[in-house]
């Protein structure tokens, strides 16, 4: 068998090459570092070469899946989805490992595995009849339309999950810009993208009967998006916190759900925090007054929002209680959730500092930092939501 190299064989080739090189890449350093979400990466990418080497050899006058396996599985298609969807969910959950009870993600792709194989191993007279009477009759449209389905369906789920996570990192951390996983945003686009344009020309393909040709543009989309696949997950930078987030819990601090009727209090920093009326908190946790109180007075006094780093669960192990309740009291006793109520110290902590004389030799990025921003994006976001205003025309104004 000889492999013909031409404009339609090459990218292709290029592509699935680049697919396995990055994959082993990603298995080495997911073992060496024991993480989980780099050696699904590396799976992920298997599955897109296999999407694409069926016409990668057809396009380079290779027929043998043609003449001697026909029938063999010859893609990961049903496995892609989940696989995909589980990489989120260990980038979401350095602890995340798989349990019995995900096991119903691959029954498909099983299911499908084993009915091919089961079919091929009759031999080829019984598969050519198998094809012509029973399986080209309907089951190779359930099978098509149904690995359609499943991957919306998981593109969906996925789409959700990364929601959530969002607004959990706000109940959870004061800095959510190294935690945000934009990447993994975008590569959801990127795959919608691909997955909208391989379902296009499948249905012109189908409207227009098409030949074998027509195709290769569906399969260079898909080399595309391995191409981004490989170098941005590869090049992802790894957060150091050690994320536990859980889907299937509740996200608490949903401050849409508290009372919405406030006072508010001095902090002693710069404009008061808003305070949910304690009448209506002491149903939810009787000594709620009382913590605020020395969550606000800890707040002035030790300044812990000057740490860059700052979480949930570190600023609850400072007050000596647990990240639970330390949630319910800022949630409830102000009406923001954990990002937001930090987020507020540091812009006031920034109007104080900007209006000392000391500080005049100082730009706005270097006094956002030493008041616990980690970015300018994320300071330019607070300032303006806080104050309505940019820190040019506060200093203007001081």
């Amino acid at each position: 068998m000889n492999f013909f190299f031409s404009a339609y064989s090459m990218p292709l080739l290029f592509g699935f090459v680049q697919a396995w090189v990055y994959a082993l890449l990603l298995w080495i350093r997911g073992r060496r570092e024991e993480r989980l979400s780099d050696r699904l990466l590396g799976w992920v990418l298997v599955g897109l070469a296999f999407e694409i080497w069926i016409y990668m050899l057809g396009f380079g006058g290779i027929e043998i899946f043609w003449q001697r396996l026909e029938f063999f599985p010859r893609t990961l298609t049903l496995l892609l989805p989940p696989l995909i969807y589980f990489y989120l969910r260990a980038q979401f959950d350095t602890g995340f490992g798989f349990q019995p009870r995900d096991a119903w993600h691959f029954v498909p792709f099983v299911a499908d595995t084993l009915y091919h194989v089961v079919v091929f191993a009759m031999g080829p007279a019984f598969v050519q009849y198998w094809e012509v009477s029973v399986h080209n009759l309907g089951i190779n449209h359930l099978e098509y339309f149904g690995a359609e389905t499943q991957q919306f369906l998981y593109l969906y789920w996925s789409f959700q999950l990364y929601q959530s996570y969002r607004a959990w990192t706000k109940t959870q951390f004061s800095d959510t810009e190294s935690i945000s996983f934009r990447w993994y945003r975008n590569f959801l686009i990127a795959l919608f993208i691909t997955m909208v344009t391989n379902l296009l020309v499948t249905l012109i393909d189908l409207w227009l009967n098409l030949d074998f040709w027509h195709d290769w543009w569906g399969n260079l989309v898909t080399v595309v998006f391995i191409y981004y696949v490989s170098i941005e997950g590869y090049a992802q930078q790894q957060t150091a916190n050690k994320l536990h987030f859980n889907p299937n819990s509740p996200i608490t601090g949903s401050i849409e759900e508290q009372p919405q009727t406030l006072v508010t209090i001095g902090t002693g920093v710069g404009e008061p925090v808003p305070v949910i009326d304690t009448n209506l908190a002491k149903a939810t946790l009787p000594d709620l007054p009382e913590r605020l109180a020395h969550l606000l007075t800890y707040m002035t006094n030790e300044k812990p929002h000057l740490d860059a780093d700052l979480s949930l669960t570190d600023l609850a192990r400072r007050l000596h209680t647990n990240s639970v309740i330390l949630s319910q009291v800022i949630n409830t006793g102000t009406g923001q959730n954990f990002n937001d109520f930090v987020n507020r110290y540091r812009v006031d902590e920034f109007k104080q500092q900007i209006r000392d004389p000391a500080n005049a030799h100082l730009s706005f990025l270097g006094l956002a930092l030493d008041c616990g921003f980690n970015s300018k994006a994320t300071f330019n976001r607070a300032f303006k939501k806080f104050t309505g205003g940019s820190p040019k025309e506060f200093a203007g104004n001081a």
